[in-house]
């Protein structure tokens, strides 16, 4: 059993620390820790290790002290972060590790490294002080400790992710913030130093209270598809979630803050069922599948007056084929989508004008449907009634959820 250990003693001169012996051994000797297996050694072979100076890592875990607690403590006091999983990552002189993985190999032990042992063993030190857990695939921060010369620490905040549903109540909001066409966002006299298109977005509306809170640095919305400015979000409303980077505040009453947001912009929006949520969100709420569908109230408004017997054959639309809107043809390539309606039915206002409830995959460009877009989208609501036709005012009544 103490063969192995008589090799590596021989190897590096009796000049090995405990952790790096008890390391090494951690495949042939039991013990609940690296210093453990190491006694027990020492104790079989009667030498002491307690002073020596280590020629694998030159006494690193010497520096694993209640100084470097102190830093870690004081790093956190000063960012005033909170946080309840934590991960931990190191900076070790590449000296010691090459040192380190050539023992290894030249005994074929295949062990731990001495880099997943010192982010291992100041975890567990975290984890005393603070009652935190580490958590290796999503956690709040990340110590990262330099350990080349001076210790040193650094804290990566990790963004928290909350998700929910909006309606947008009024006309005139964007989702998302629009950079002044003029200066960029930069702020000029156009629009009032402010950098901004529009005064206010869905997401300023929500994220200005969470940054208040949080103490965070920015955030950014993700929202599962979204309406023109001009369009209503109505219904269950649109799934989202809003991303808040390096926020120093995370423990958030949701239910709270989700009424308190709610009466502030009464009238304008409001979001539900906010709770938190993993990153992976972000990406899966704006995957489309074949299932996904939204349905649409549009009031359809014609130059002339239309024949009612061809409204009927509105319904039976089904498969639409759509090149790539003018209106957005700067910012989406020119390409031929192919779409569906899924239901459609109508009430008739007047002989110029009607309401069309519309049922469609996700996509479908409901204006462009309406007018034909100049010919880019066919079969289209104007051709088949043989009039002129625009899209007067639409409101989105369901979003799918994916």
């Amino acid at each position: 059993m103490y063969q192995l250990a008589e090799k590596i003693l021989q190897e590096t001169d009796g000049k090995i620390c405990k952790n790096c012996l008890g390391r090494k051994l951690s495949k042939t000797i039991e013990g609940a820790n690296n210093i453990e297996r190491a006694d027990k050694v020492c104790s079989e072979l009667d030498i002491d290790l307690d002073d020596v100076e280590c020629v694998i890592c030159d006494n690193l875990f010497d520096r694993l002290n209640e100084g470097l607690y102190e830093k870690i403590d004081d790093k956190i006091n000063h960012l005033g972060v909170e946080f309840n999983t934590f991960l931990v990552g190191s900076k070790i002189d590449k000296d010691i590790q090459q040192r380190d993985e050539e023992l290894s190999e030249k005994f074929d032990l295949g062990v731990e490294t001495i880099k997943k042992e010192v982010n291992r063993l100041i975890g567990l030190g975290i984890w005393e002080r603070y009652d935190k857990d580490a958590e290796f695939e999503s956690q709040d921060i990340v110590f990262n400790v330099d350990l080349v010369g001076e210790p040193k620490v650094r804290i990566q905040i990790n963004p928290l992710y909350v998700e929910g549903k909006y309606n947008k109540l009024k006309r005139g909001i964007p989702q998302t913030k629009w950079p002044c066409t003029k200066c960029k966002g930069s702020g000029c006299e156009e629009c009032n130093f402010t950098g901004k298109q529009y005064p206010e977005s869905v997401e300023e509306l929500i994220s200005e209270h969470f940054l208040r809170l949080t103490k965070g640095r920015e955030a950014k919305f993700h929202g599962a598809g979204r309406e023109d400015i001009d369009v209503l979000m109505l219904g269950s409303g649109r799934p989202f979630v809003l991303e808040i980077k390096e926020p120093r505040i995370r423990n958030l009453d949701l239910a709270k803050l989700e009424e308190e947001i709610n009466k502030i912009n009464e009238g304008k929006t409001s979001y539900h069922n906010l709770h938190l949520c993993e990153r992976r969100r972000k990406a899966e709420i704006k995957q489309s599948s074949p299932d996904t569908y939204k349905v649409y109230n549009a009031l359809v408004k014609c130059d002339g007056a239309f024949d009612r017997d061809k409204l009927d054959e509105l319904t039976k639309l089904d498969e639409i084929h759509q090149q790539t809107p003018l209106r957005v043809l700067r910012r989406r390539a020119d390409k031929v989508r192919i779409k569906h309606v899924l239901d459609l039915s109508y009430e008739i206002i007047d002989d110029r004008t009607f309401n069309m409830r519309i049922k469609t995959e996700g996509g479908l460009y409901i204006k462009e449907l309406i007018s034909g877009d100049e010919g880019r989208s066919h079969p289209n609501v104007g051709e088949i009634l043989g009039v002129n036709a625009v899209c007067e005012q639409l409101d989105v009544i369901e979003v799918s959820e994916k």
